[in-house]
């Protein structure tokens, strides 16, 4: 009818929270609620903003749940390269190796303090021309 005004329920208002937060297209929320997407926009425009928000949110906990209390080794990999600067080191020549058979990867990351304020530093300054003491080494042999 025209000349009345629309005016969103509180259920209507949950379900375009929700159903943004899960990605669905504007379009099939406006189909859904049988409006045109303008009106979606106009009437909807905080759960629309906010349920992607949420969602991203409750994912973000969640891989990072799974990543600091050891359930996933990818969780923990895949959070310090997003969130880290951890990277795969691929030159072209093969495996960290330098062999081209050798098919594996080099990764580089800085062990960090989470209690220090601002941008991740070392805790830990590797030198890596100094073997490890009361590790095994590559060749076989235990050093002090």
């Amino acid at each position: 009818m025209q000349g009345v005004t629309y005016v969103p329920t509180d259920e209507q208002r949950r379900t375009v929270r929700a159903m943004s937060g899960l990605g669905i297209p504007q379009d099939d929320l406006a189909t859904f609620l049988d409006i045109d997407k303008k009106k979606l926009r106009k009437h909807f425009r905080q759960e629309l903003d906010r349920g992607s928000v949420e969602a991203a949110t409750k994912v973000a906990q969640s891989l990072f749940r799974m990543a600091t209390d050891g359930g996933s080794v990818a969780a923990a990999i895949f959070w310090m390269k997003a969130r880290a600067g951890w990277r795969e080191k691929h030159d072209g020549s093969g495996g960290a190796s330098g062999d081209p058979a050798d098919k594996s990867i080099e990764v580089l990351f800085h062990i960090v303090d989470p209690k220090e304020p601002g941008p991740p530093r070392p805790i830990i300054e590797p030198d890596f021309d100094q073997p490890i003491s009361g590790l095994p080494q590559l060749d076989g042999r235990e050093r002090d």
